[in-house]
């Protein structure tokens, strides 16, 4: 065993520790956009243009096409 191996377990650990972070983070942005995507519809639903969504979120009518199609 020589000095590095503690540091190389520690820089493992931290990746580790990252990758899940990571993992996590991106399953709950799957589930914002699925919430999101589920919202969006319902004004729609309910009457809402994409436009006025849009102006709401300031962002664009394509950018909610966008949301809506993934």
């Amino acid at each position: 065993m020589t000095d590095r191996e503690p540091a190389h377990q520690e820089a493992f650990r931290r990746i580790k520790e990252a990758r899940a972070e990571a993992l996590n983070h991106t399953r709950l942005a799957r589930q914002f956009s699925a919430e999101r995507r589920e919202l969006m519809s319902s004004l729609i639903q309910n009457g809402v243009s994409q436009a006025e969504i849009a102006r709401e979120l300031g962002v664009t009518r394509q950018a909610i096409q966008k949301m809506l199609a993934c």
